[in-house]
């Protein structure tokens, strides 16, 4: 007998694996909904054969609704949707963030278009329908106009199709996309959001992610065996472990960061800062990730001038961002930057690196 997600939610806590929490709990039943309606419609009889078959229509089966689950950060919405896809037995199904998604579909598109086909939109669409009935995205944000201007053309295909979302977010959905350019042309998305899919809060104001950094150095120096096995066992304990790529779109480029999961990236100072990166840049990679791991953060002077400068600019985007900032550095802050030109800006810089390490930066990040 398949049990539920209640069931399996329960024997995790039950098995110290999981803090109990009445908000997760709330989130179990809308979960199992979609879990159970998804198996049901799998599992309904075919057409009858013969001529009664061939002469009687038999009733489209209800659309199931998806789940739209948003709340603040490090509340559980990415630990919900592993028990959840998981747990689901509907074969194809898909798991992706959303920045990646996206960023497949603006390929997809722009290969129907040198194909001169006359609406992009239904090629595309078409690909996704016919490789998933489930979908499930991870972090649902609309920050760039691109992506603001076919979301809904792209969703009401998967919707007639019978494709079933199932996202998080940190936004309810009317703040999707939130002061953006032409956005009266997004809104019959919301609609479309609110239409086919449940919208659940996750309320609570526990943030599991900053309680297990709660008390625990976040910067660590010298950058010997010692401080790579601390940043292993935080990248381990807040990720899971291995994690794919992300691949950011900014202006048409391409921006690596090399493993991301639910909403932890972790890259190298020269993944970031040895190549030519821009503000534009490391304000998506911000505006992405809640914590970012940057491990081998070298001396900085006259010899790697050109990394440096990238390097202020990527500590500024994540300061004015919030995002929590783990990292391994060959010194001190204030120890970094100690010749050449730009030793004097750097010093707000290294100020906000010591800022950065406080116990509750990043907490009051929506």
């Amino acid at each position: 007998m398949t049990r539920t997600l209640i069931e399996i939610y329960n024997d995790r806590v039950a098995e110290g694996l999981l803090t109990p929490d009445a908000a997760q709990t709330a989130a179990l039943p809308e979960l199992e909904r979609v879990r159970h309606e998804m198996s049901h419609r799998a599992a309904a009889p075919p057409r009858a054969g013969g001529l009664r078959g061939l002469f009687s229509k038999p009733a489209d089966p209800e659309p199931v609704r998806g789940l739209y689950l948003w709340g603040g950060v490090g509340r559980g919405k990415s630990m919900l949707m592993d028990l959840f896809f998981e747990a689901a037995r509907t074969p194809r199904k898909r798991r992706v963030h959303f920045h990646a998604f996206m960023q497949e579909i603006h390929a997809g598109l722009h290969e129907a278009r040198k194909r001169k086909v006359s609406d992009a939109i239904l090629p595309v669409a078409e690909e996704v329908i016919a490789h998933v009935d489930l979908l499930c995205f991870d972090e649902m944000q609309i920050s760039d106009i691109a992506d603001a201007m076919i979301v809904g053309r792209l969703f009401e295909q998967l919707f007639k199709a019978g494709v079933v979302v199932v996202t998080t977010s940190n936004r309810v959905p009317d703040d999707l996309y939130k002061n953006g350019l032409q956005r009266e042309l997004f809104l019959p998305f919301i609609d479309m959001i609110k239409t086919r899919m449940v919208v659940h809060e996750l309320v609570t104001d526990k943030d599991y992610r900053q309680d297990r950094l709660s008390g625990s150095p976040v910067y660590f120096t010298p950058n010997d065996h010692s401080a790579r096995e601390a940043i292993q066992s935080v990248w381990d304990d807040l990720s899971g472990g291995d994690a794919p790529p992300l691949v950011l779109t900014v202006k048409a480029r391409p921006v690596e960061i090399p493993a991301f999961r639910n909403g932890v990236a972790r890259a190298g100072f020269f993944d970031l800062c040895g190549v030519p990166l821009g503000p534009a840049d490391y304000l998506a990679i911000a505006e992405t990730a809640k914590v970012l791991i940057l491990t081998d953060i070298p001396c900085l002077g006259r010899s790697n001038f050109n990394e440096a400068k990238r390097f202020v600019t990527l500590i500024d985007a994540l300061y004015e961002a919030k995002v929590k900032l783990i990292c391994s550095a060959a010194a001190e802050p204030e120890m970094l930057y100690l010749e050449g030109e730009g030793t004097f800006e750097f010093e707000r810089t290294a100020s906000r690196l010591r800022e950065m390490q406080a116990a509750d930066w990043g907490a009051s990040q929506d």
